[in-house]
């Protein structure tokens, strides 16, 4: 129910009692939570732009300098689920508020490091903040806003993470370039702490009415619609970050790409992965499974060019713009896919897809620095291409039959059997 003066957010999946608000007051929360997402994940991603950097500072090789995207991956996805337990009744306000402070003291000692064990600590904690962040985030939208508009709530609040990815690696790169990295991670201090005071101003207070026990989050796992789209996730997560994490020095050898153009070809690619999400975002809902395979074909074919087409420069800056325009609509479409596939399980879920796409984060920068440093560093682009092929190939043999199986048990699970409509949508 609503008026003109509140709104009153329906409860969540959880039986979390509503939350009543004012319209403007809402979505301010909502923007709020969207933001705080954009933090988490822009720290988690600022190395990527800044490895050559941080390594010559610190001195340690690429490779090695790619554990601080590997650390706080591994990190985060133990914490989404542990996290998701350990607050169990705790007002989420104050467990976000205190996780984007957390996340500032992680940054600003990024910045202060004077050694690569030192950055590895703080990494460490960045890990904590993202798990947490992450996973209470995914049930909010329903509990800010009224229920018909809790799903453009979820999709901005999401959209922070893929912004994040496609905007906070050029943006990062663009001060380190013009300053210095540690200011980076400087500015991402004080993003933080603004963060944490506008959630502990605008959030109203969240308490929760049911708790997550441990041993239900990999029960998920029986569920085969959200089992075909975690596997599908981690394969296509570990090839991007393979690749992506180790872009600048592929540019630097392949295309003789000079450090000044690549912040600007950086920052095209996250200009195209914001066009992507909003294209994404206009089809993933109805229309996931092809959605994905579109995403996924895109991708391959970028990564897997960019040996081969990408020797020049323009080569390169055409096929990194398709390969932002792809990845852009990755965290909307799936998260979606996830979302749709467990929805009396929405929190759970959530921290179960943080978890593998933070495995796949730190797999793929591992992965990377490992075939960057003992093969060459274009080697990264072919291995990366291949596991978003074989990303692609999950999804068409095993999407169809997952969405039919949670189509069933959804409407199994409300009382009535799917309809036609919904099974229509389950195999697009």
């Amino acid at each position: 129910m609503s008026n003109s003066t509140e709104l009153t957010a329906p409860a969540g999946a959880s039986g979390s009692p509503p939350v009543v608000r004012s319209p403007l007051r809402a979505w301010l929360a909502v923007v709020a939570v969207a933001v705080g997402t954009f933090s988490v994940v822009t720290t988690e991603m600022l190395p990527v732009g800044l490895l050559t950097s941080i390594g010559s500072a610190l001195g340690v090789s690429d490779g090695t300098a790619g554990l601080a995207m590997t650390v706080p991956g591994l990190v985060a996805a133990f914490a989404a689920p542990l996290l998701t337990v350990t607050v169990g009744r705790f007002d989420r306000r104050l467990v976000l508020c205190g996780l984007m402070g957390l996340l500032a003291v992680a940054n600003l000692l990024s910045a202060l490091a004077p050694g690569f064990a030192v950055l590895l600590f703080a990494r460490v904690l960045v890990g904590v903040s993202i798990g947490g962040v992450w996973s209470i985030a995914g049930g909010l939208g329903v509990r800010l806003v009224p229920e018909r508009s809790a799903g453009h709530a979820t999709t901005l609040i999401f959209s922070g993470i893929a912004v994040a990815s496609v905007l906070g690696v050029p943006i990062g790169t663009l001060l380190g370039d013009l300053v210095h990295w540690r200011v980076a991670f400087a500015a991402m201090a004080a993003l933080s702490l603004a963060v944490a005071a506008a959630m502990a101003v605008t959030l109203p207070p969240l308490p929760t009415a049911g708790t997550v026990r441990l041993r239900e989050v990999p029960g998920l796992f029986r569920n085969v619609r959200l089992r075909t789209g975690l596997i599908t996730t981690l394969l296509l997560v570990t090839g991007h970050f393979l690749a992506y994490t180790y872009v600048r020095p592929v540019l630097e050898d392949v295309a003789g790409v000079g450090t000044g153009l690549i912040s600007t070809l950086l920052l095209a690619y996250g200009v195209a992965g914001i066009a992507g999400n909003f294209l994404a975002g206009t089809t993933a809902h109805r229309y996931p499974r092809r959605t994905l395979m579109v995403i996924f074909t895109l991708l391959a074919a970028a990564e897997l060019l960019i040996p081969v087409a990408g020797a020049t420069t323009a080569g390169a800056a055409v096929l990194l713009l398709v390969w932002g325009l792809a990845y852009g609509g990755v965290s909307v479409t799936c998260q979606t896919w996830v979302l749709h596939a467990a929805p009396d399980a929405r929190e759970a879920a959530s921290a179960l897809f943080v978890g593998v796409f933070n495995v796949a984060i730190a797999l793929g920068a591992l992965l990377g620095g490992r075939a960057a440093d003992g093969i060459a560093v274009p080697s990264v682009m072919w291995f990366g291409g291949a596991l978003v092929v074989l990303a692609l190939a999950n999804m068409a043999l095993f999407g169809s039959r997952g969405a039919v199986a949670a189509s069933g048990r959804t409407g199994a699970s409300s009382g009535h059997g799917a309809t036609s409509s919904q099974v229509d949508q389950a195999l697009r």
